[in-house]
């Protein structure tokens, strides 16, 4: 059951005429943008990685039958105020401009071991048990600069913060050899692959998939009451004077506001624009990754980019994302370092969203809630919720050991 008349909820895309009327109050986009039907808005931007955990739970579904993936053009960090390609391999470390002669060679040993190791193969591991020692203590070894320490946990490793520094290794060195793994799957400029047509076809996709199975789906069903038993747990889902009975009833937050609490705020841009983002290569695709650090802030910033050539807006235009976790109640100004990096802009909306977490006990009532959408623009954290769900609902652990290969011909088109 949906509340909404559309599929997928917070992660939906929308077209020209629906942006309009969720930011503007009215239907009447500008004429030169182009048809409305030509755009697909995702209102929760995310690239997925080529052999992350979200292509594993699609392959493992079956749900990539129903999607066509293709390839992001570009991966990029910014650090002292320039854009820079993320560098993932030894080969890359040697060319690239973020860091001078004597750090490329140390950067150059440290790729070469995440490339080497292997969980299994004690041979790999050096004499060092990455269970025991912290991300510090081995990066020490390698004696890497603040500035490349910055790049690798932030645009590699994908760490929304610095804590995993003080947290075992294995993590650390399991998520960059994750990125560099995913970067050589297609030959493209980034690890990262995203769905043609937007992220709304996501959520399509897994309704398709539900449908083959006997599941219903009912959208636009208003006010979706949770009904109770003295005892506390859930009995079913109400809406028009109608009651769908169940066990187990699963939703996001909105659905029980008195069964969560707020945790953080996201401060976002959207913007449509009629060029790539500058210093990115003319990338039709591409994430920027801006580490807290290189801004004077305590949460990253992210800008991600699609175009176009994923068929998510007119021939020409371009559609861009600014995301953070607020820390102030400004979003214009809080936002302002990466939106001065994409240049000009057509048109640009604000908004900031409250991110909240179940703070019940599911066990308790059988309401199994998620989480709400962090600012990052990648799948990582998101589907690590899902499975952590999964595993509450059914009492089962997901196995996701699949052949990553099944997924390979629609990202290749």
């Amino acid at each position: 059951m949906d509340k909404n008349d559309y599929y997928g909820g917070e992660s939906s895309s929308l077209n020209l005429i629906q942006l309009w009327k969720r930011f503007r109050g009215n239907d009447k986009p500008p004429e030169e943008l182009g048809t409305s039907k030509e755009y697909n808005v995702d209102m929760i931007p995310k690239f997925a990685m080529a052999n992350g955990t979200l292509v594993r739970v699609l392959i493992h579904t079956d749900v990539t039958k129903y999607l066509n993936f293709k390839a992001v053009d570009g991966s990029f960090v910014y650090n002292k105020g320039k854009i820079y390609k993320v560098p993932a391999t030894d080969v890359e470390a040697l060319k690239s401009p973020l860091m001078g002669l004597f750090e490329k060679r140390r950067a150059r040993k440290f790729f070469l071991y995440v490339q080497d190791f292997d969980e299994s193969d004690p041979k790999t591991h050096e004499g060092m048990d990455l269970n025991k020692i912290t991300a510090k203590e081995f990066i020490a070894k390698y004696e890497l600069e603040d500035d490349t320490i910055d790049f690798i946990g932030h645009a590699l490793a994908l760490f929304t913060d610095d804590i995993y520094l003080a947290q075992p290794a294995m993590d650390f060195v399991k998520r960059v050899k994750l990125y560099a793994e995913s970067l050589a799957r297609f030959q493209a400029g980034s690890p990262y692959i995203y769905p043609m047509y937007g992220l709304g076809e996501l959520p399509q996709a897994f309704a398709r998939l539900s449908a083959v199975y006997g599941g219903t789906y009912m959208l636009n069903k208003p006010q979706c009451k949770v009904e109770f038993d003295e005892g506390g747990k859930v009995v079913g889902v109400t809406s028009e004077g109608e009651t769908a009975k169940c066990k187990k009833v699963v939703c996001d937050p909105s659905y029980l506001p008195d069964k969560v609490q707020k945790v953080g705020k996201v401060a976002r841009a959207i913007c449509i624009m009629s060029h790539p983002i500058p210093n990115t290569n003319d990338s039709h695709s591409a994430q920027v990754i801006l580490p807290q650090k290189q801004l004077g802030r305590k949460s990253d910033m992210y800008l991600f980019c699609c175009s176009y050539f994923h068929n998510v807006a007119p021939k020409g235009k371009y559609i861009a994302f600014v995301s953070t976790e607020a820390e102030t109640d400004d979003p214009e100004k809080e936002l302002k370092p990466g939106v001065d990096i994409l240049g000009a802009v057509d048109e640009i909306f604000y908004e900031t969203y409250d991110r909240f977490v179940p703070s019940h006990d599911s066990a308790a009532d059988n309401c199994f809630i998620s989480k709400s959408y962090d600012p990052t623009t990648h799948f990582e954290s998101t589907v690590m919720d899902v499975l952590d769900m999964y595993s509450k609902i059914t009492g089962k652990v997901v196995d996701l050991s699949v052949d990553l290969s099944a997924a390979s011909a629609a990202a290749e088109e």
